[in-house]
């Protein structure tokens, strides 16, 4: 089936919506569908019908070549021109239309022609002479077949005797009623399948009485084609009903099935938006619809990770500009103070401290002092930029009691107004570093003394469990605030005044502790001690990285 071109145009891809195309589908089969068992019931109903006729005309012509047994009075074989003997020559049936037709000179038993169906029409011919014609239950204008003088198919296909076995349709005489004629050899319809047979009328000298004679039965198709057109106008009612019903259902069908579509384009609009985190209703894995759905949540789910890993990414990146720009303004400050140090010590020494002996041995001690604690802070921030960078560490095994117990020994020489103890149930080994684990224990110690009064206590505890090791230090000095213990491992972050002494560090120690124990897969944090006092816990890999 060919669709126009406004059709076609109507229905393309590119013009028509998914849901009309898929409507049109519904129709195009529903329609071919019900055509297609329209015909196929016309059919075989119209081959039924005509194969009851058919059989019931072979019933009559049975019939009547039982009740016409012997010899056909008024017929000889071979004289097919002689008259009828005891039977008059009836007048053509297309002549006895007039008045009805009359049964006046029929030789079949009118007890017979009452059995048949009323209007059925016989005839008994010889070649194209009508011997005897007759019509079951006659009434005034009943129509009559209009029978050719010759048959069709009298020339060929016969059945050896001259006589044709046919079956063909006719009209009547006058008006457009059709007929069903069947038309048999007479002589083999007296020689019955299944029966013994007659001698006088089946034998080779017998039937050849009967040679040449065909019997002609004949029944109106109205009530045939009464039915057909009926069914054939229930048919078109049906298939229209039917085709307007698929398209109303297909429509809803369409539109219920189309419904998670319309969610995935809400969802569209509202990620167009930026709200990366909507996803499509509906994604089951036993549709396709759902599955669409669930690749594009997948998709969705992707799209937003990487959005947030691009403004990670950029916070980041703001964030590190940001600390190195403080960074790069807080060394600067720090260094401007042993640097103004040293100038105002050399403008000393231009002056004359230099022939002065005691102010020339102070000018030199200020300078070797600021120039010393110059080189720690130049030593901190390579240290800082170095882990910065991510350069390797060492990777060997360290034991931790060992590492701090040597620790604690310097902290009591250097200072031993700030007392160090030891706490240890058994050896904790773990892989890193061991200078720069040293340096995280010294500068924990450290920030004891430089933030604590004389006299403070500090405790030192290494311990493990199934996965991290742990080195504590505690101390019992002033304590940190919240605020204070948040921000505690920022570069150049100062605590509260009261936590320190008069001569302070540049506030890079904690620093480089968190950058050490971060590059070995740790973490380290602060919080104010129970009584007082903080304590730092530093958590690292047992087997140096991180657990899975």
């Amino acid at each position: 089936m060919r669709l126009s071109g406004r059709w076609r145009r109507a229905l393309s891809p590119r013009r028509a919506s998914l849901r009309t195309r898929l409507v049109a589908a519904v129709a195009a089969v529903a329609l071919v569908t019900l055509i297609v068992a329209d015909v196929v019931t016309y059919q075989q109903l119209h081959s039924f019908l005509f194969n009851q006729v058919d059989a019931s005309l072979a019933n009559v012509e049975t019939q009547v070549a039982i009740a016409l047994r012997g010899p056909l009075p008024g017929y000889q074989a071979g004289n097919p021109v002689a008259p009828p003997r005891s039977v008059s020559n009836p007048v053509p049936a297309e002549h006895q239309l007039t008045s009805g037709y009359s049964n006046a000179n029929c030789g079949i038993p009118q007890s017979l022609l009452h059995q048949f169906t009323p209007g059925t029409f016989v005839e008994v011919r010889a070649g194209s002479r009508v011997l005897t014609s007759c019509m079951a239950s006659p009434e005034a204008g009943s129509p009559v077949p209009k029978i050719p003088a010759t048959l069709p198919g009298s020339a060929t296909g016969t059945n050896g005797s001259g006589s044709p076995d046919v079956t063909f349709d006719t009209a009547s005489v006058k008006g457009t009623t059709q007929f069903r004629v069947n038309a048999k050899d007479l002589a083999r319809l007296r020689c019955l399948p299944g029966k013994p047979p007659d001698p006088q009328n089946c034998s080779p000298t017998g039937g050849a009485a009967d040679s040449g004679l065909t019997v002609l039965a004949a029944q109106t198709l109205g009530p045939t084609s009464g039915t057909l057109g009926r069914l054939r106008d229930v048919e078109l009612a049906v298939t229209a009903a039917a085709l307007v019903a698929a398209l109303l259902l297909g429509w809803w069908l369409v539109r219920i099935g189309l419904r998670p579509l319309r969610a995935v384009e809400s969802t569209a609009g509202a990620i167009a938006e930026g709200a990366l985190d909507q996803r499509v209703p509906g994604a089951d894995a036993n549709t396709e619809v759902g599955r669409v759905a669930r690749a594009l949540n997948v998709m969705l789910g992707r799209i937003e990770t990487a959005f947030d890993e691009r403004d990670a990414t950029e916070a980041e990146l703001r964030e590190s500009e940001g600390r190195m720009r403080r960074f790069v303004a807080d060394a600067s400050h720090e260094l401007r103070t042993p640097l103004a140090a040293i100038s105002a010590y050399a403008e000393l020494f231009e002056r004359g401290a230099s022939s002065r002996v005691d102010d020339l041995e102070r000018v030199m001690t200020g300078i070797g002092s600021e120039a010393a604690r110059m080189g720690h802070l130049v030593e901190d921030l390579l240290l800082l930029a170095r882990l910065d960078e991510g350069r390797p560490l060492a990777r060997q095994p360290v034991e931790l009691v060992a590492l701090a117990g040597e620790a604690a020994q310097t902290a009591r020489t250097v200072a031993p107004d700030w007392p160090v103890t030891l706490t240890a149930r058994e050896p904790v080994e773990v892989t890193g570093d061991s200078a720069r684990l040293r340096q995280v224990i010294d500068n924990l110690l450290a920030n004891v003394r430089a933030h604590t009064p004389a006299g403070t206590r500090s405790e030192l505890g290494i311990a493990k469990d199934a996965d991290w090791a742990w080195i504590t230090c505690a101390d019992d000095g002033p304590g940190l605030d919240d605020a204070s213990a948040d921000r505690v491992f920022e570069r150049f972050f100062r605590a509260d005044p009261s936590r320190s002494r008069q001569q302070g560090g540049a506030g890079l120690g904690l620093s480089i502790v968190d950058s050490i124990v971060r590059a070995h897969g740790g973490t380290v944090s602060a919080a104010a001690r129970d009584g007082g006092g903080v304590v730092f816990s530093v958590r690292l890999p047992l087997d140096g990285a991180p657990p899975g």
